[in-house]
């Protein structure tokens, strides 16, 4: 697995590898063992976080958080992959803070310019069903006190 992976658009991460070709990513990991190559962790944990099962995108995460730490020239990257997978995870406010913090070194980066707007969306959809739930739980309240309020006055 000596060829780098390219950062791919945030849509890109929706289309899962096939799972021998995530087999193949793991059995490299595994072969590996505790001397694993950063470019070996990498491609797998890229794989992961292009998975559907959430388990695999959250071991991905763990992996890049571990390139991130250890290894400093492949930095920027993680922190693309960390705003993705996070995103992925439904981990909004995770991936914001990766994705700003890309953004402050590479203002001009369409890949994380393109992921910002898939965040906001998603946080501005969850902040309009958070509030609408709360409006709902609030009128639910309203009902059932004044219901109460007039059981109370006809004793």
């Amino acid at each position: 697995m000596a060829n780098k992976c390219l950062n791919p658009d945030a849509e890109d991460a929706d289309s899962p590898l096939k799972p021998d070709e995530l087999q193949v990513l793991r059995a490299q990991y595994e072969k590996e063992g505790e001397y694993v190559g950063v470019q070996t962790k990498f491609n797998y944990a890229w794989g992961l976080i292009k998975s559907p099962a959430r388990g695999e995108q959250q071991e991905g995460v763990r992996l890049f958080s571990e390139l991130f730490r250890n290894a400093p020239e492949r930095r920027r990257e993680c922190l693309y992959y960390l705003a993705l997978g996070n995103f992925k995870l439904g981990n909004y406010a995770e991936a914001k803070r990766y994705n700003d913090r890309l953004l402050d070194h590479e203002p001009a980066n369409s890949q994380a310019e393109s992921l910002r707007g898939l965040i906001d969306e998603k946080v501005a959809k969850e902040g309009l069903m958070g509030v609408a739930i709360l409006s709902g739980v609030a009128i639910a309240a309203g009902v059932v006190g004044g219901m109460l309020f007039r059981g109370s006055k006809k004793r």
